[in-house]
């Protein structure tokens, strides 16, 4: 499981990681490396490595390569713009982090375009002549495992491609990364601080220098800044709040001066948009609207909103079976911890306002929300409210016959 208190370094590396420019330029600069050490490599060895090679056969073998990964390097990057697209429209828009940041396309872009770079460097190095006899050998030796790389590295590429972006693929993405952000918050649901308590008269509010979603919050820093200046920090805007003049970031309880209410901002990160890496209601949000989605009357899917009901059965049953962790690191600050309540409603509402008129998903949310409900007895009224509130949109929605079904299955499910 992640941790929650990651520190703001390691959050960016993180971030930087997912970035598809980043593993491309880092495999690029690899194979670089590659072509040109290899005339170095040929003096160290303890042994001459050398047979003989027809004249321009490495030359025209990196001339192959070279035309061959450019081609395919555009390929794969349409393949995957395209699937960006797809689950875009099909989907949700928020779907399309989590496809960029695929670590198997990722690699796959990547070691192609290394490739082409390996193939332009060595090109250019043998047409100057900065080769001699051994290293010619040696760069030949590493053509070859680059191609057996690129081979390999390409026919997962078409695997992974049967799948990519498909809208089943787009479920369980999203249903992971909701996964990850509501176990880690069933763990620590304050962050790892104490639970928040009424603000205490006379604290100063900070309130955030632009407007903004809050998608990171160190906490640890605010613990360190505290200690430092003896002062306790009520955090109020908690990842996924939008930070503006109405809404506080934290309160200072102390003296906190300019300097301190500076520090105290800069533990915020605020973006334009939502990221699933500290928010817990995003991820519910993202797998609700995909099933809204589906039962628009364009689209008219409604095996997919079941699917997606299921998919929210599986992230909910996931972290109600955790138990908070009664630990506190962090001292001197305060958090909110996210309300059930509020995550029930993001990700059962829309689907049950949405799929009012549709008995068989209203059968499945009544049962997703009852199995919900016994599985977690001390939060059953919780369930059973939004099963309640389900069935009296349906009521309006559905004929006679389907309410009788309707009902038959409510008692079925929640009858114990």
């Amino acid at each position: 499981m992640a941790t929650i208190a990651r520190s703001p370094l390691a959050s960016l590396f993180l971030r930087l990681g997912s970035q598809v420019w980043v593993r491309a330029a880092l495999f690029t600069l690899i194979a670089i490396v590659v072509a040109l050490a290899a005339r170095f490599v040929g003096p160290l060895l303890p042994f001459s490595f050398r047979f003989g090679l027809a004249d321009g056969a490495v030359d025209e073998l990196l001339q192959i390569i070279a035309t061959a990964m450019l081609t395919v390097s555009t390929f794969s990057v349409t393949a995957m713009v395209t699937a960006f697209s797809s689950a875009t429209t099909t989907a949700t828009p928020r779907s399309t982090p989590l496809l960029i940041a695929d670590p198997t396309s990722q690699n796959a872009v990547s070691t192609f375009v290394g490739a082409f770079a390996f193939s332009l460097v060595g090109i250019v190095a043998l047409s100057t002549g900065y080769y001699e006899s051994q290293g010619r050998t040696i760069l030949f030796v590493a053509t070859l495992v680059i191609i057996a790389i690129v081979v390999v590295t390409l026919l997962r590429w078409i695997s992974h491609l049967s799948t990519f972006g498909r809208m089943a693929d787009v479920i369980d993405r999203v249903e992971k990364a909701a996964t990850v952000s509501l176990e880690t918050h069933a763990t620590h649901p304050t962050l790892q601080a104490h639970a928040a308590v009424e603000v205490p008269r006379g604290a100063v509010a900070v309130h955030a220098d632009e407007v903004g979603y809050v998608t990171h919050v160190d906490v640890a820093g605010l613990d360190r800044l505290a200690r430092q200046h003896d002062v306790e920090v009520h955090v109020r805007a908690t990842p996924g709040r939008i930070a503006d003049a109405r809404v506080p970031l934290a309160f200072i309880d102390g003296s906190g001066d300019d300097d301190v209410r500076a520090a105290v901002r800069r533990a915020f990160r605020i973006e334009h948009h939502r990221t699933y890496e500290q928010d817990p209601r995003f991820g519910v949000i993202a797998l609700t609207e995909i099933g809204s989605r589906a039962l628009s009357a364009a689209t008219n899917d409604p095996g997919t909103a079941i699917e997606v009901i299921a998919a929210l059965q599986r992230v909910f049953s996931r972290a109600l079976a955790l138990r908070p962790d009664a630990d506190v690191a962090h001292e001197r600050v305060y958090v909110p911890a996210p309300r059930l309540v509020d995550l029930v409603d993001d990700a059962f509402r829309p689907l049950a306002r949405d799929g009012a008129a549709d008995v068989e998903v209203q059968v499945r949310l009544q049962k997703c929300l009852a199995s919900l409900a016994a599985s977690a007895p001390h939060q059953r009224e919780v369930f059973a409210d939004a099963a309640r509130a389900a069935e009296q949109r349906a009521r309006g929605a559905l004929d006679r016959a389907d309410r009788r079904t309707l009902r038959r299955a409510m008692r079925g499910a929640w009858t114990v």
